[in-house]
């Protein structure tokens, strides 16, 4: 009988912070994920779906305003299996109602979770995205999630049922022009997230 296997070391958010600044590290449950940064497809997505949301929602320019809309906010969440310690997590972006978050916190990070996230898929983020965070987003209680795909063009919409998870609510593809809670007060035109 050899001896009991031990048991890895949990990350802590130091080791988070020693990660090279050209690279997007999250914790999740004590497990360091550190991924490349976005390829110019994916930024390209995330960049303009900020600029298309933030301005009728953020700056209520041509829309009804009252949002918060910020790009790669670090959230901060307790971990439930370890007191004391995160989850640190950078969605692509996240947006909160001005009514639940009037001001900006003093912090580099946020630990209210924001009423809707949207994560641009990549080959080495996407599974990671669907299994790991999105979960810890339902469990903070995140109403709305989009899961954006700029090699697949798609746009998944899902809300948050309590006690149950997520749901779909629509796959929007390729050219659509579409309305998407909860920001479809705007007609947002698909083609635009698609770099050529």
């Amino acid at each position: 009988m050899g001896q009991p296997a031990e048991k890895p070391r949990r990350a802590t958010y130091a080791d988070l912070e020693a990660v090279p600044p050209n690279k997007v590290a999250e914790l999740v449950r004590g497990t360091l994920h550190v991924f490349p940064r976005p390829a110019p497809k994916h930024a390209w997505a995330s960049s303009r779906l900020g600029v298309k949301l933030g301005g009728p929602f953020d700056l209520g320019d041509g829309g009804p305003g009252g949002w918060t809309i910020l790009v790669e906010p670090e959230l901060h969440f307790p971990d439930p299996e370890m007191p004391g310690e995160i989850d640190a997590l950078v969605p692509d972006l996240a947006g909160w109602r001005r009514e639940r978050m009037p001001e900006l916190p003093e912090t580099a990070y946020f630990t209210l979770a924001p009423d809707w996230i949207c994560e641009v898929l990549s080959p080495s983020t996407a599974a990671f995205d669907r299994a790991e965070k999105m979960p810890i987003c339902a469990r903070e209680g995140v109403l709305h999630a989009w899961l954006v795909d700029p090699i697949q063009r798609t746009l998944e919409a899902f809300s948050l049922v309590p006690g149950r998870g997520w749901a779909p609510v629509a796959t929007h593809r390729d050219v659509a022009r579409v309305r998407v809670e909860p920001f479809d007060a705007i007609e947002l035109d698909l083609s635009l997230l698609w770099a050529k």
